[in-house]
C-alpha cells in the first residue's frame, strides 16, 4: 500500500482563453493553419488529452519509482541504478563491458562509473581491462553481488505488484507495446544538449 510520502499536484488545464491567433479546437485551444494546437506565439502546444496522458504517467512513475527505490534501500542498502547494474550482471552469461551497462541504463557515464566504483569498493564487481580491446573495462559481478541481488529480488518482485495487479493480460500485452513504441522513439531523438548545439551553430 502507498503510504503518501509523495504527490503529485497537476496544474490547472483551463481552456477557452480568447485569441486572435487562429482557429479553435475543440477543446479551446487556438490551432494554426495547419490544425496543430497552438499559443498566439505560434508555439506548439498538447491538448488536454495529451496532457492528462502525460501526468498520469509521470505520476505512476515516479509513485512506482519511489516504492522500488524505498524497498532496494531498505533490504539492500542500494540505489535504483546500482540495483540496475547488478541486476544486468546477474542475468549475463560472463562480463560486460561498461558501455553495455549502459546502453540499458537512463544514466550520465560519468554517473555510472561512480556508481560502479562504489559497487566495487563494497565488493560487489570487479573491474577490470579486456584482452580483446585495451579501451574497453569488463565488469564482472562476485559472488557477494549476486547473493546481494537474490536476497532483494523477491521484495522487488512485489513491489512491480502494484503495477501489473490492476492489468489483465491483455492490458499487460498492449502496455508493453505501447512503451516499447514509446522508448524507441525517446532513444532515437538526440539529446536535448545536443539538439540546442545543433539549433544554435
Amino acid at each position: 500500500m502507498y503510504d503518501g510520502e509523495v504527490s503529485a499536484t497537476r496544474p490547472g488545464t483551463g481552456t477557452g482563453a480568447r485569441t486572435d491567433v487562429g482557429t479553435r479546437t475543440d477543446a479551446g485551444i487556438p490551432s494554426g493553419t495547419d490544425g496543430v494546437p497552438r499559443r498566439s506565439d505560434d508555439v506548439e502546444v498538447i491538448d488536454p488529452e495529451q496532457l492528462e496522458a502525460y501526468f498520469v504517467l509521470t505520476e505512476a512513475v515516479s509513485l512506482l519509482q519511489h516504492q522500488v527505490e524505498q524497498q532496494l534501500r531498505a533490504e539492500g542498502g542500494l540505489s535504483y541504478v546500482q540495483f540496475q547494474l547488478l541486476a544486468r550482471l546477474a542475468e549475463a552469461d560472463g562480463p560486460l563491458t561498461m558501455t553495455q551497462l549502459a546502453d540499458g541504463v537512463v544514466y550520465s557515464r560519468s554517473g555510472l562509473t561512480y556508481q560502479a566504483g562504489l559497487l566495487e569498493k563494497a565488493g560487489l564487481i570487479t573491474r577490470g581491462p579486456s584482452a580483446d580491446d585495451e579501451r574497453a573495462t569488463l565488469v564482472t559481478i562476485t559472488d557477494s553481488g549476486r547473493a546481494l541481488v537474490d536476497r532483494v529480488l523477491p521484495g522487488h518482485i512485489q513491489v512491480t505488484r502494484l503495477l501489473f495487479d490492476p492489468l489483465t493480460d491483455d492490458d499487460l500485452h498492449h502496455l508493453g507495446e505501447i512503451m516499447t513504441r514509446v522508448r524507441d522513439h525517446m532513444r532515437a531523438r538526440p539529446p536535448r544538449s545536443a539538439a540546442s548545439r545543433k539549433h544554435r551553430s
